[in-house]
């Protein structure tokens, strides 16, 4: 089928060499092992194919089969030991020794373990959806013919030649053979795979790129050699056998699964890696396992109930066998009613150490209540719900991205409220990673007049008038007049603004500026065709300011094509805009070790020229030594530009001669299409080799802005006693000056910099072996360390860390690590500059290990991910830098402000309401349990129990299971707006003083209190006592009820007392799970006796006529109750908690005075020394 006219590359972003030219040098890893896949273009059903077995496209996400999902989801659910205790004595409810029938054990644990079940079966079930949804998808595949046909995703084969067309995704990992443009260039969306929005080019191979038409793929045959699946999604090395050439393949040829096309009418691909093979899926591991601190005490809570369950029942059997030994003596029945003379092994007088055992058996299994079976099921459910909150809080939506926050786990929504220290990557996390050209150096004459955020924070220290700043009124009069901002340049300069550089001194050193921000760079133009306008997709922000600049200063960038870039630039000397078009030889891309990019152009007049910009920590030792005319002036106003929180780059440029180029170009070629191990050095040090003797021209200043609200966020974090720690990668002035910009730095703040800028050891690497400098570097370090710990020992000033990046590297060795984090914990505040994202990750596995405390790691961007990942808490900003920290993270917000109403409000909630949650939890099975102990304690051990069967049973699933949600979902002891108003109330988590050792046990003596009021208030009220007018006493069925009916009051009342915040549900659910207790009575006793059995018309016959009932139910549970409210109430008056002080301040009207705020805040943890309100104290105190 013919396709039309090709279109012309337009748009293309540019590569850095000739992809299509064949190379045969260094294949000597194809064929190897991780090198020994072979593709069969075109024909997928090749025999030696088939021998190969390659994995078919069809993609499982799932985590159970039909097959898999009762074993695997039951082995699952039985790994946790509270769940296999229940099904072992579950199992034995079917012998002798059960105390109870099997069926009230077995149902119980069928429900809770069914709620998990169906919870984790419907999860997957979106899953399974969401799978059927993609493999069902349709592509294009060529029949053999040369005409292709629709089929589903999961048919494709190894080898299936595919057309995909435009805004659609790539079924599987596809190398690029041709497309709509005729040098076979595409362009492609990687939204998700890195989360990045900007698209990148893709290039067929030249002996490939001129199938432009089905028809021209019927005789089209190929063989591929090229690497093994991996997870490595920017690396692809092969070959390509066509025709008897062979073809090198790189990145550029690989178009990677669930990528979209874009801007690019169709392509003709070759199927390499299908399903599980594919990139993508290889990168698919799951995320680490983390568990809040809360839930790991809880699980050595219910070790210890264990510990104390044997222990009564050991010691009730060892008691037990002694009596019944003594049983029968001489002939005389101690317990006539047992029969010991003719009784069966279980309380046979000759056998009583074997009975003992039976006994500990019954009695494991009787106290088996002491163990809250439904806790981890509630515990999910409340969670879940809590995170459903979060996400739908609306004073965390932000309108302007229209993103909401998104809890992505609710396992860690407690973790939240216990978060002791933040770690903060800086760039698009503080600020907004939205860059605009402010300032620039040009020739040694600085240009730019705006004022930024950082020099008016530093004009504010000071008390310079210059703190209103000149950028703002000039914004504001622009805005009056009626003129555009443009987004990405705030640059104020009349001086070359409007084409006036053409009168400047060096004129010449400017054109060659602003050409060169033109023209070096890896922007996609896009025209407007009814305007004109020409917008620009950039691989970052800072490049796109680079280029609108140069556009806006008169050399606009409007076209690209795969060998030339066109720009339309002021001509000096006419004074109108002319187009030149620079022939594109070659790019030298921009990487992390690199630090800087080049390209390497032919203008019209036919010279050659490198143009680069880059780092200055890399840039002025490659300048020209007799080029050096304005270095000095230039590197004072990068310093300058550093001060200010601006970032800064270095453009320079040299001229290259025919021959030179030659040599070059063949060694780079060469280097590219390398497919050894060390190709990225071989290109490193072709490329050393032309970035040398470069002529400057200037360097380049961009803003990033401090995202709105940052500087209060920090000062209620700050006052909340939370630590803050930046790690970043930029510079230590600019670093040190966004500091002050957010109040992490004051002034008056002590300063400790640990640098190895230093003049030894510079002196040092100038001369010596790496050896040495490396030894030298680390003693310098450490006694930097040393010195700086000296002084943060015993001082009551705060003081402020900051290390760069090589410092950090011996700081973080395993020997001196314990002592810089000993110095980092003394300091008010610690920046990390020049970090790395391997440095960011073990700087927070040294606090998260070091400290045992909670952490948390906020950031933006791909180099955020091993933070996130090793941090207690992961979140992630969805800003500019794609959405890689996002899909990493525990939690995702729209902007850093947002992290004061997550971590306050909702954490502070989450955290009291589990912790009150589980602490209850434990109260009222303790309560229950152990009424079953002195019931049998009263019954000389003998393994009966106090209770109905069913009672027993449905204790934990019906009469108490609702309120506990209710209150883990809906409780508050203070507002939203006083959590924000007192962040001190924060400290209650910080300090873990809602669910330490000290409270957990006085709720579980709570229990045992309320128990011995039940069971002691009933036995004797009961006892020997005529309960009704007709004189009958009380049986055993008609004491387990009452005491079974005090019990619901109780712990439902307990429940009543125990709540802040009181809404209708919880009403609802509290007096409900009572009323449900006496329905349920009545039911099940109007029942047969053979279901019903000794609850049968107990109800109506024998409890509901009888004063003596209701009277004891009130009096017992007043009873049990007053001791709890009168602690309560003393508390509250007399020694109340944070949040208690906050209550009082409430009731009293008092929130607005001033003096009783303030003195409620002094009752901090810590001192605040960071943050505003540290600011405003310490000018106070001067």
């Amino acid at each position: 089928m013919a396709r039309g006219r090709r279109r012309k590359l337009h748009l293309s972003k540019i590569y850095t060499f000739a992809c299509g030219k064949p190379s045969v040098k260094d294949h000597d890893q194809i064929g190897q092992p991780g090198f020994s896949r072979v593709v069969f273009c075109n024909e997928p059903d090749h025999y030696e194919a088939k021998i190969r077995n390659y994995a078919d496209n069809y993609v499982r996400t799932t985590k159970y089969t039909l097959a898999s999902f009762l074993p695997k989801s039951l082995f699952e659910q039985f790994r946790r030991v509270a769940n296999f205790f229940f099904l072992v004595t579950g199992i034995l409810s079917f012998t002798d020794v059960a105390p109870y029938s099997a069926i009230s054990a077995i149902l119980p644990l069928t429900i809770v373990i069914a709620v998990t079940m169906v919870k984790e079966g419907v999860e997957d079930w979106h899953r399974k959806q969401q799978d059927i949804e993609v493999n069902n998808r349709n592509v294009k595949v060529h029949n053999g013919d040369g005409t292709f046909h629709d089929t589903e995703w999961r048919n494709l084969k190894v080898g299936d030649i595919v057309r995909v067309e435009k805004d659609q995704f790539f079924p599987a990992d596809i190398l690029l053979l041709s497309s709509s443009y005729e040098d076979g260039a595409c362009y492609v969306e990687t939204m998700n795979l890195d989360g990045e929005t900007n698209l990148k080019l893709k290039q067929a191979l030249e002996e490939t790129s001129s199938l432009s038409e089905d028809s021209d793929f019927q005789d089209f045959k190929a063989v591929i050699r090229c690497e093994d699946p991996n997870a490595h999604l920017y690396t692809f090395v092969g070959t390509m056998e066509l025709e008897e050439k062979h073809c090198s393949l790189n990145p550029p040829q690989l178009l990677l699964r669930d990528s979209k096309l874009r801007n690019t009418d169709y392509i003709y691909g070759a199927v390499i890696f299908t399903g599980h093979d594919t990139k993508v899926i290889q990168n698919s591991t799951d995320a680490p396992s983390k568990r809040s601190k809360v839930e790991k005490k809880m699980d050595k809570l219910i070790y210890f109930l264990f510990f104390v369950l044997f222990l009564i029942s050991f010691i009730g059997s060892i008691i037990f066998g002694i009596i019944t030994k003594d049983d029968l003596q001489n002939g005389r029945m101690k317990r006539w009613y047992l029969r010991p003379d003719d009784t069966t092994v279980f309380y046979d007088p000759k056998k009583a150490p074997i009975a003992a055992i039976l006994h500990f058996l019954t009695a494991v299994m009787l106290y088996t209540y002491f163990i809250p079976i439904s806790l981890y099921v509630s515990i999910e459910i409340v969670k879940v719900l809590q995170a459903i909150f979060i996400n739908q809080d609306i004073h965390m939506y932000d309108e302007e991205t229209d993103k909401p926050a998104h809890a992505r786990t609710s396992n860690l929504n407690e973790e939240l409220g216990q978060v002791d220290t933040i770690l903060s990557d800086k760039t698009g996390t503080l600020t907004c990673n939205s860059m605009e050209f402010i300032k620039c150096s040009v020739a040694g004459t600085a240009y730019g007049r705006g004022i930024t955020e950082v020099e008016r924070a530093m004009a504010k220290r000071k008390g310079s008038p210059l703190a209103n700043g000149v950028n703002s009124n000039d914004k504001a009069e622009d805005a009056k007049s009626g003129k555009s901002l443009v987004k990405g340049f705030n640059f104020k300069d009349e001086r070359i603004m409007h084409g006036n550089w053409v009168n400047e001194p060096h004129a010449d050193v400017i054109q060659g500026f602003l050409r060169l921000l033109a023209i070096c760079h890896t922007a996609i133009p896009e025209v407007d065709e009814e305007t004109g306008h020409v917008s620009y997709e950039a691989e970052s922000p800072d490049e796109a300011a680079f280029v609108i600049a140069a556009r806006e200063l008169g050399f606009e960038f409007y076209k690209r094509t795969q060998t030339s870039i066109s720009i339309h630039e002021l001509d000096p000397l006419s004074g109108k805009k002319v187009e030149r078009v620079y022939d594109l030889l070659n790019v030298l891309e921009f990487n992390s070790t690199r630090k800087r990019m080049s390209v390497i152009v032919r203008n019209q007049e036919g010279k050659l020229l490198l143009l680069c910009k880059g780092a200055d920590s890399v840039m002025f030792e490659r300048l020209d030594k007799n080029s050096l005319d304005f270095e000095e002036d230039t590197r004072n106003h990068v310093n300058q530009y550093a001060d200010a929180g601006l970032r800064t780059l270095i453009l320079a440029y040299r001229e290259l001669d025919e021959g030179e180029y030659v040599e070059f170009n063949k060694k780079f070629i060469e280097a590219k299409s390398s497919v050894s191990a060390d190709r990225e050095a071989l290109i490193d040090e072709v490329t050393e080799r032309m970035e040398r003797n470069l002529v400057l021209l200037g360097a380049t200043a961009v803003e990033d802005k401090l995202q709105h609200g940052v500087p209060d966020c920090i000062d209620k974090l700050a006052q909340a006693g939370i630590k803050i720690w930046v790690l970043t990668g930029d510079k230590m002035e600019t670093a040190i000056n966004i500091g002050f910009a957010c109040s992490l730095l004051r002034q008056g703040m002590k300063q400790i910099i640990i640098s190895l800028e230093t003049p030894d050891i510079k002196a040092l690497e100038k001369v010596e072996d790496k050896d040495v400098v490396t030894k030298a570097s680390k003693e310098c370090v450490l006694q930097q360390i040393t010195t700086g710990k000296t002084q943060v020992t015993g001082s009551s000033e705060a003081y402020a860390l900051i290390i760069d990046g090589k410092s950090l590297a011996y700081a973080l060795q395993d020997d001196v690590k314990n002592l810089f984090l000993e110095l980092a914990i003394g300091c008010a505040s610690v920046i990390c500059c020049r970090s790395s994202p391997k440095q960011k990750a073990l700087v927070t596995r040294m606090v998260k290990l070091g400290t045992g405390k909670t952490t948390l790691a906020i950031g933006d961007g791909a180099n955020d991910v091993g933070m996130l990942q090793e941090a207690d808490i992961g979140i992630g900003i969805s800003g500019v830098e794609g959405m890689q920290a996002v899909m990493s993270s525990d939690v995702s917000i729209a902007q850093f402000q947002y992290l004061q109403r997550l971590l306050l409000v909702h954490g502070h909630w989450c955290y009291r309401r589990i912790s009150t949650m589980i602490c209850y939890f434990f109260y009222k099975n303790i309560t229950f349990g152990f009424t079953l102990f002195l019931y049998e304690a009263h019954a000389a051990f003998s393994g009966q129990p106090a209770y109905n069967d069913w009672f027993m049973t449905f204790y934990n699933v019906f009469f108490t299971s609702l309120p506990p949600i209710a209150l883990g979902v809906f409780d508050q002891d203070v507002s939203a707006r006083f959590c924000l108003k007192f962040p001190l109330l924060y400290q209650e988590g910080v300090q873990n003083v809602l669910f330490n050792w000290r409270r957990i046990l006085s709720w579980m003596f709570n229990g045992v209190y309320s128990a011995m009021i039940i069971f002691f208030f009933c036995i004797r009220a009961l006892d020997s006592e005529a309960f009704n007018s007709a004189g009958k006493t009380v049986g055993r069925e008609i004491l387990g009820t009452t005491m079974y009916t005090c019990l619901i009051w109780v712990v439902n009342c307990q429940m009543a007392l125990t709540i802040n915040y009181f809404t209708l549900i919880q009403h609802i659910f509290i007096w409900g799970s009572i009323a449900l207790w006496y329905l349920f009575l009545l039911a099940f006793g109007a029942m047969s006796p053979s279901i019903s059995s000794t609850a049968y018309q107990l109800f109506v016959e024998a409890l509901a006529p009888a004063p003596t009932f209701w009277f004891l139910i009130l009096f017992v549970v007043i009873s049990a109750l007053v001791p709890f409210y009168a602690y309560s109430a003393l508390q509250m008056r007399f020694y109340p908690m944070y949040h208690g002080m906050i209550q009082w301040l409430r009731l009293e009207g008092q929130t607005d005075d001033p003096e009783y705020c303030n003195m409620v805040r002094q009752r901090s943890i810590r001192p605040q020394t960071v943050g505003v309100s540290a600011r405003r104290v310490a000018r106070t105190h001067r």
